[in-house]
């Protein structure tokens, strides 16, 4: 079954209306996913992670069944702040003023900023296969630069990477999703059909772009600003990658993200490629299980 025990809803935060499933008992537990990605992300590790904790697993904003604000010039609407808010909000609404997070790629950085912003809010946080928007940035190279070429073609002015994309979407995010001729095979039937459907729309497109736009813009402003303040994540910090993925290749990501927090940090490669929670997800079913429990 996808999502055993779940419930799929609808609620509204101040700025739109979430798509999210939710289900389990125990302390509450949030989960943020990737691009181009929704929810469904989590479904081979959430069922067993609500025997556990009371597992909230939503749509961001601009993506899947969520609202989807319009392209602007400032990128304010997708600035991973207001992303942010959006998920107090919401937990807020479910009865949870605290919580635990774990997220992945976007949804990492959304959680990323959560933390700092909230630091009332986050219990304990896990971040998968990212290193800090600013520091992707700083350290640009032409490996980072051919490797996530794509942060640089999404943030592109508006609707030039929007109407190649929607042009030919399967083909596009098969490419996307592989980085080679053979389509990977760990996407589940239910989710792939979830991640299509999302990516035929126009509306999500432009969403996913305005997030990437909002990164190299907006979002770097905040970040410098959160530097020069000296503000770092304050709660334990869980950070995993996928020993086939370009941070393996590329970064200290332990370093890096102890420089970013005044709690204790740990973690480490998992045997996969950027989609931990669908290429490894007993690996990081049981990472997740003993930091959030323990």
């Amino acid at each position: 079954m996808f999502f055993p025990g779940f419930t799929l809803e609808s609620i509204n935060v101040s700025a739109g209306p979430l798509r999210l499933r939710r289900g389990g008992s125990g302390p509450p537990l949030l989960l943020l996913h990737g691009n181009p990605q929704t929810h469904a992300m989590w479904h081979k590790v959430a069922p067993e992670l609500a025997k556990r904790f009371t597992v909230v697993c939503p749509d961001l904003r601009g993506y899947g069944g969520s609202f989807k604000p319009p392209a602007t010039t400032d990128h304010a609407p997708y600035a991973k702040k207001e992303m942010a808010r959006d998920m107090v909000e919401l937990m807020e609404q479910l009865g949870h003023k605290a919580f635990c997070l774990a997220a992945h790629d976007r949804g990492a950085r959304v959680a990323h900023r959560l933390a700092l912003d909230h630091p009332q809010r986050v219990q304990k946080l896990a971040l998968m296969d990212i290193i800090p928007t600013l520091e992707h940035f700083e350290r640009t190279d032409m490996a980072m630069a051919m490797g996530y070429y794509h942060w640089f073609w999404f943030a592109q002015p508006h609707p030039f990477p929007e109407n190649v994309i929607s042009a030919a979407p399967d083909a596009w995010w098969r490419a996307h999703t592989s980085r080679e001729p053979k389509p990977p095979d760990f996407f589940a039937k239910e989710a792939l059909t979830d991640y299509l459907s999302a990516v035929h729309d126009p509306e999500m497109i432009r969403g996913m772009c305005e997030d990437y736009r909002a990164a190299a813009t907006i979002d770097l402003e905040h970040d410098r600003a959160t530097r020069a303040a000296g503000t770092k994540i304050q709660c334990p910090l869980l950070v995993l990658w996928g020993r086939k993925a370009k941070i393996e290749a590329w970064y200290d990501a332990l370093s890096i993200w102890k420089n970013c927090c005044a709690a204790g940090v740990t973690g480490g490669a998992v045997e996969s490629g950027h989609y931990l929670a669908e290429e490894a997800p007993g690996e990081v079913l049981a990472r997740l299980t003993a930091f959030f429990a323990g």
